[in-house]
């Protein structure tokens, strides 16, 4: 059994239920011990789900040989059966679907912990498992953040929508005051009906057996509430109980506003996580996926802000006091809602979930608008996961700081740069950081790079030429041997670089060796260069024309100007770079900052 947002799941297999009985149970036993064992907080549904599937397809494939079917055997070819299932799941789900990847990567690991403990599983099902399903994960496009004018309309129609929410619950509260039993004092007034609801007695049974047939015979208080039996204990159910739909708005501003909480971790939130410590909020989250616990201290804006996360937290216990109090059993997760159970006619209360019926993120941006009335343009997908993301990226662009930086706390570096750095706002900072250093460096790189032909190379080593050259004898001599080679280009003096302080080494290079004055060009170089220049043109067609501009204009510029200025060494180069076979060979940081 596992429990999730307030329900009990029972996850089973009977192995009886299929002809393959024996295949069956010995996937069932593999799934509760592979279960036991790594201590999956699902209880192995997924595991039990997949057996399940792959059972009911050997059953059909096989037929009546179905009986003998067995891990520990080899009269049924178990290796075909899985190709088989494999395909047959591929048809069902579509060519865009993960499940069937799912569901054969599930029985493969339970088929492959058998056969670590059972030397009788035949060594060709043993390969079988051991090898990956045959279609692969689709890839999926990650999702980009929310511009910040929609977040700004999110943020300002939520806002709305939870002081509309609390005006209406403070005017069913108010009304509440004056409610009596309306078993004793009737059926008829508003007060005595909300009364009722936070009572438990307002059901539609009820209100069929204590208020006339048609609506139109009902006094105005109760028709202006509702046309109907059910829409009326809607509506009075919504003047005391928030409804999912309605506690939407708290999720987007919390989600806005806590950017280290994922959309799963803010929903399994219970009332026991939330601790006020007085200078803010302390909250326990657990993050199922990577079986990690954590506290997160919010502190509090001065003056107690409204709109923080302690203020918002404050507000949305108290929008949920009365549910919890006319609710007692309903737990105590902190997105409480309650509604009208269409089956029983009456009001029940349960955690929200957000992914039933018509009360998903995408429901809820369609039925707001922009103050003026006018629907809210908001971009494809509607998915929560995108207001986590407008969190962390606006987060990342008041930082402006390094990838680290803004990383987290909860990330590591290389998952900030998988999910959240090839988001529109991050991909816009780094070309504004890029432009920032190589405007700076443009400014300090006042001498172009020396080009020293072969017949100069030779005599280098003789200090007249080293010093006619501009070059120490210690340079020319560390040049000639390759100790001053930065991959593109010698350098003068890596120590000396212009756009480095502090006697540091210089760490724009090669990037930026064509703009700098300490560059040094031998001939033998070209063909380097010449693959740059190819490189940067390749880039022009992957990359937007302003994105091209910034990060690899002014290096075409400078290349170009090198080949017209010494045009007769060019086709030496190309010769060489199509005899020898060459290759550019860039630094793994050069290409991850300037060709994403």
């Amino acid at each position: 059994m596992s429990e999730r947002h307030g329900r009990t799941s029972r996850h089973t297999l009977d192995p009886a239920a299929y002809r393959c009985t024996t295949l069956a149970a010995q996937l069932a036993d593999e799934a509760v011990e592979y279960v036991r064992k790594m201590a999956l907080s699902d209880d192995g549904g997924g595991y039990l789900g997949a057996a399940r599937k792959f059972a009911a397809f050997a059953d059909r494939q096989l037929g009546d040989a179905a009986v003998t079917a067995r891990l520990d055997d080899d009269r049924i070819d178990l290796p075909e059966v899985i190709h088989e299932w494999e395909t047959a799941l591929r048809q069902e789900y579509g060519l865009r679907s993960g499940q069937p990847y799912r569901l054969v990567s599930t029985v493969l690991t339970l088929i492959a912990q058998r056969g670590h403990r059972d030397q009788a599983v035949p060594e060709r099902l043993r390969r079988r498992a051991a090898a990956p399903p045959i279609f692969p994960a689709p890839k999926s496009t990650p999702l980009d953040e929310f511009s910040n004018a929609e977040r700004i309309d999110l943020r300002d129609a939520a806002r709305r929508r939870v002081r509309e929410l609390e005006e209406r619950l403070e005017h069913g509260r108010r009304l509440l005051e004056t409610g009596r039993d309306s078993r004793e004092y009737g059926w008829r007034e508003l007060p005595n009906l909300l009364w009722a609801a936070r009572e438990g007695l307002l059901t539609t049974t009820a209100l069929e057996a204590n208020l006339p047939r048609k609506p139109k015979w009902w006094p105005a208080s109760l028709r202006e509430a509702g046309l109907g039996r059910r829409a009326l204990v809607t509506a009075i159910g919504g003047m005391l109980f928030p409804t999912e739909i309605d506690l939407m708005a708290f999720r987007v501003l919390l989600l806005l506003g806590m950017a280290d909480t994922t959309p799963e971790e803010l929903l399994d939130l219970t009332l026991p996580d939330i601790e006020d410590t007085g200078e803010g909020v302390r909250v326990v989250q657990c993050k199922a996926r990577a079986r990690r616990v954590r506290a997160d201290l919010h502190p509090a804006a001065s003056g107690g802000g409204a709109w923080d996360v302690p203020g918002l937290l404050r507000r949305l216990l108290a929008a949920t006091a009365t549910t919890r109090e006319a609710f007692p059993t309903a737990g105590p997760r902190l997105f409480l809602s309650a509604e009208l159970n269409n089956r029983t006619g009456q009001l029940a209360a349960r955690p929200a979930t957000f992914t039933r019926g018509r009360r998903r993120f995408t429901h809820w941006i369609a039925a707001q608008d922009d103050g003026a009335g006018r629907p809210l343009a908001i971009s494809l997908p509607h998915d929560a996961r995108r207001l986590r993301k407008t969190a962390k990226t606006a987060r990342a662009a008041a930082l402006g700081g390094t990838v680290s930086d803004l990383a987290g706390d909860d990330h590591h570096v290389e998952v900030f740069r998988g999910h959240y750095a090839h988001g529109t706002t991050a991909h816009l900072m780094a070309g504004r950081t890029i432009a920032r250093a190589q405007q700076w460096v443009f400014q300090q790189a006042l001498d172009k790079p020396l080009f020293i032909d072969a017949e100069a190379e030779k005599q280098l080593a003789e200090p007249e030429t080293a010093k006619a050259a501009g070059l120490s004898e210690d340079q020319a001599r560390d040049m000639l041997a390759g100790g001053l080679d930065m991959g593109l280009a010698h350098c003068r003096d890596p120590y000396d670089s212009p756009f480095t302080t502090g006697s540091q080494p210089c760490h724009a290079a090669p990037a930026m060796c064509m703009l700098c004055r300490n560059a040094v060009v031998f001939t033998s170089q070209l063909p380097r260069l010449l693959m740059l220049a190819d490189h940067i043109e390749t880039m022009r067609t992957r990359l937007e024309p302003p994105r091209w501009q910034v990060l690899w204009g002014r290096q075409a510029a400078a290349l170009t100007e090198l080949f017209t200025e010494y045009a007769e060494y060019i086709p030496a180069a190309r010769q060489e770079i199509e005899d020898q076979r060459l290759t550019l060979h860039l630094p793994l940081g050069l290409r991850t900052e300037y060709d994403r």
